[in-house]
């Protein structure tokens, strides 16, 4: 399976990135990078580096857009990720000086690879947005052909669960919600990985110290890395023992897993001014308020296979 991991990398973002690299069902074409956790400069290189730390330097970055589509740009999330927007693990310059971005935007690269791609044997190209849907968007203005030859698959939104920058709004839709009404309503097929199930799927110190023992070097990263976000969460929710939502890599096991989830489908509608900007509304009532293609919004999760090939993959235990 093709995919192009649309991020903000961000301690999560780094754990669904090793993990998609991990996946031997997955053919990662190219990172594309978005503002969010921290400023679009930090989130390329962020993204850089990972695939440096990955050993796959073979991988294109195309750095993408700096601020949201109309809105003015909300405070990244520094205070959630780090200084570096990874851990505060000391990053502050690309590690390998080979490496730098394509010569071309994000929006610009996604709408060449999905054209470049189309009607290829197989599944079409998957887009796997984990940060703000900017790019996402800017590129279906650039080439409205692209819904019927990509689908998405996401993390972000919620449909029955709080927000976690709002009573409503989960932090990607917030960030940029016209993109977010933009990508939502598109005729292609978008699924929507959620604090429905992003909340449902939870790591800790003894999961963690599992990983960490196997010595594995991309599961040591991740053990590293997490701890700022752990002192967060314990900040935030009050969690004693390092636990953490596990929100990006949700979006990597529903397309190698997919048996995992419940799927409920809805049209979906982003306000994108007043206090319930940036929500995902789903229309429950079966259609008869919103007329948009009907999103798979995941509503449910397996959490101890979750984490069992997470582990796994992380760790090499599962004979491939």
């Amino acid at each position: 399976m093709k995919i192009i991991f649309d991020t903000d990398p961000g301690v999560d973002d780094a754990m669904a990135l090793l993990f998609a690299l991990r996946c031997p069902e997955l053919d990662v074409i190219g990172v594309t990078t978005v503002f969010g956790n921290s400023n679009v400069e930090v989130t390329t290189r962020n993204a850089l580096n990972l695939l440096d730390v990955a050993h796959r330097r073979d991988i294109p970055v195309a750095k993408g857009a700096g601020k949201p589509l109309i809105q003015p740009p909300h405070p990244t999330g520094e205070w959630v990720h780090g200084d570096d927007a990874m851990g505060s693990i000391g990053w502050t310059a690309i590690n390998n000086p080979m490496m730098k971005p394509v010569d071309m935007s994000a929006a610009q690269f996604i709408v060449q690879q999905v054209m470049d791609h189309a009607g290829e044997p197989g599944a079409p190209l998957t887009l796997v947005p984990i940060g703000p849907l900017t790019n996402i968007a800017l590129a279906l203005k650039i080439e409205p052909r692209i819904a019927d030859h990509a689908r998405v698959v996401m993390m972000g939104g919620a449909v029955r669960e709080g927000g976690n920058v709002s009573p409503l709004a989960e932090a990607n839709i917030w960030n940029d919600p016209h993109a977010a009404s933009i990508v939502l309503s598109a005729n292609w097929e978008v699924t929507m990985a959620g604090l429905d199930v992003t909340h449902a799927v939870r790591m800790n110190n003894d999961y963690f110290a599992a990983l960490n023992a196997s010595g594995d070097p991309l599961a040591e990263f991740v053990v590293r890395v997490v701890r700022f976000y752990q002192g967060f969460h314990e900040m935030r929710y009050g969690f004693k023992d390092g636990t953490v939502f596990t929100h990006d890599p949700t979006a990597i096991m529903y397309l190698i897993a997919p048996e995992l989830f419940k799927i409920e489908r809805y049209s979906l509608c982003v306000p994108v001014d007043g206090p319930a900007v940036g929500a995902t509304i789903a229309d429950r009532s079966g259609g008869r308020f919103y007329t948009t293609p009907k999103v798979n919004c995941l509503m449910g999760v397996d959490e101890p296979r979750f984490l069992q090939i997470y582990r796994e993959r992380m760790t090499r235990e599962e004979k491939l």
